[in-house]
Formats: C-alpha cells, sequence, structure tokens
C-alpha cells in the first residue's frame, strides 16, 4: 500500500536536524572530512551550470518544468486525485495548472489512487516558475543557493522522515524567490510522517512574519506616496500664491505710478 503526503515549505526545510547531523559529521554513515571535500568538489562541478542542469545531474532523469505552479491551489494540490503523475513526463503544458476537482475526493487506498501513485515511484519532479527561471540564467550564485536549498530539503527529509528502504517520488513547487513553496511525497513499503508539531508552528511563524513585513513595506510605500503627492501640491499652492502676490504687487506699483503722473501733470 502506497501514501502520499503533501506540504507546504517557506524556508525551514528540517533544518534543525541538517544542522545536527553537520554538527556531528554525520550524514548516513558518511564522515564530516568526506562529506566536506565531496561538497567542495560539487560546488566547483556546479560553477557556470544552470539551475536545470544541476538538478539533473544531481537527480540523473528528474524532470523539470517552467511553469507558474502558484496557480495551483493548495486544496487542489493536496487531493487524492490531484493528477501529480502528469509532472513526471516531458510533455506536461501549462493546462495542468488549470486542473479542478469534480466530485467527492477518493480515498488514498483506492486502486485508482494507488496505480496514480505508483507510477510515479522513484522519481522526481520539479516546477520553477518563469520569473524565477529568469533571475537563475542572470544570476548563476542564485541558482547554486536554490539547488543547495532543494538538495538539504530531500536530504533532511528523507532522513527523518522516510523509512529505511521505502520508495518516494517527489514533487516541489518553488516560489518566484526560490523557496519551497508546495511539496508532494508519495511513497510505498509504509507510513511516512508530516512535519513535527513543533516544525509546524515555526513555519507558520515564519509565514505571519513574512506576511507582516509585507505588510509593513505595503504600508512605508503608502505613506512616502501620499507624502510626495503632499509635497507636490505644497508646492503648486506656493508656486499659484507667489504668482498672485507678484500680479497684486505689479498692479499696485501700475497705479501708483499713475497717480503720480497724474498728480504731475503728466498724464491727464
Amino acid at each position: 500500500m502506497d501514501f502520499g503526503l503533501t506540504g507546504k515549505v517557506g524556508g525551514y526545510y528540517l533544518a534543525e536536524q541538517y544542522r545536527k547531523n553537520v554538527a556531528t559529521g554525520k550524514s548516513d554513515g558518511v564522515g564530516f572530512a568526506e562529506l566536506a571535500a565531496a561538497k567542495m568538489a560539487r560546488q566547483e562541478s556546479v560553477s557556470g551550470m544552470s539551475f536545470k542542469d544541476m538538478w539533473q545531474a544531481r537527480y540523473p532523469g528528474a524532470y523539470y518544468h517552467v511553469m507558474d505552479g502558484s496557480a495551483i491551489s493548495q486544496g487542489a494540490w493536496d487531493r487524492n486525485d490531484f493528477p501529480l503523475e502528469k509532472f513526471f513526463q516531458d510533455d506536461t503544458d501549462a493546462s495542468v495548472l488549470n486542473w479542478k476537482p469534480t466530485g467527492a475526493e477518493p480515498e488514498a487506498t483506492s486502486s485508482q489512487v494507488q496505480s496514480r501513485w505508483n507510477s510515479t515511484l522513484g522519481q522526481k519532479s520539479i516546477i520553477v516558475p518563469p520569473e524565477l527561471e529568469e533571475k537563475m540564467k542572470n544570476d548563476p550564485e542564485l541558482a547554486k543557493r536554490v539547488m543547495a536549498n532543494v538538495e538539504n530539503f530531500i536530504t533532511t527529509y528523507t532522513a527523518t522522515s522516510v523509512r529505511p528502504g521505502r520508495i518516494c517520488s517527489w514533487l516541489i513547487s518553488l516560489d518566484e524567490n526560490g523557496e519551497i513553496e508546495k511539496y508532494r511525497v508519495t511513497g510505498g513499503g509504509g507510513n511516512i510522517s508530516g512535519p513535527t508539531e513543533e516544525q509546524q508552528r515555526q513555519f507558520e511563524a515564519e509565514q505571519a512574519a513574512k506576511k507582516k513585513r509585507r505588510e509593513e513595506y505595503a504600508r512605508l510605500n503608502e505613506e512616502s506616496a501620499l507624502k510626495r503627492k503632499l509635497m507636490e501640491q505644497e508646492a503648486d499652492e506656493r508656486y499659484y500664491k507667489s504668482s498672485i502676490t507678484k500680479k497684486v504687487v505689479s498692479a499696485a506699483a501700475y497705479t501708483y505710478e499713475q497717480n503720480i503722473m497724474e498728480a504731475a501733470g503728466i498724464v491727464e
């Protein structure tokens, strides 16, 4: 029996466990020195490679799709009948982003769902939004950072949440900044655990903090725009008042000169 797990991530990536592994020099029985040497060699080898090249070199046969995964609602993404298998094909087009459920959600244990999930086992696929694809083409360092984050997520998640010997498939959707926006892990051979309560709380706290920062940034932009508008209005008012004053002074001076000239008999 196969089971699927869906999730939404925002930069956490089970990092606590990953830091513990690095601190103790442990990673599936490989020593810290070997890890460091391998990491350095890997960093040198990815220099100048595109994100797609790095992804498929690290995970041979992995699928790569440039499309806006955020168009898929979380509700649709989490359903058992979501057509995730379409992302494990080279000829997938953007029509899959518009998938809408019809009818009741089938049980995960149904033969139809199990058959579709089994077709993806052992495979990996990633969805990259066009904005991020363009950014990474122009910024190789960003591409390397995004690849490192994705690799750390898969490695650490596997070490902490996947039973030994379990065969999984991975479908990961990135946002425009290279963060893992959503993911689906499907596998057979036993149960798979989701994020712990503490991990979920930390993720929610991070999301709330990001939302607060976005709102504050929008508020400051709005205040700045309002201040600029008020300053422009004040400048216009000063100019208008200055122009009126000049006209009044000019008219008064003219009248005064006329009076003087009339008094002197110069003009009638």
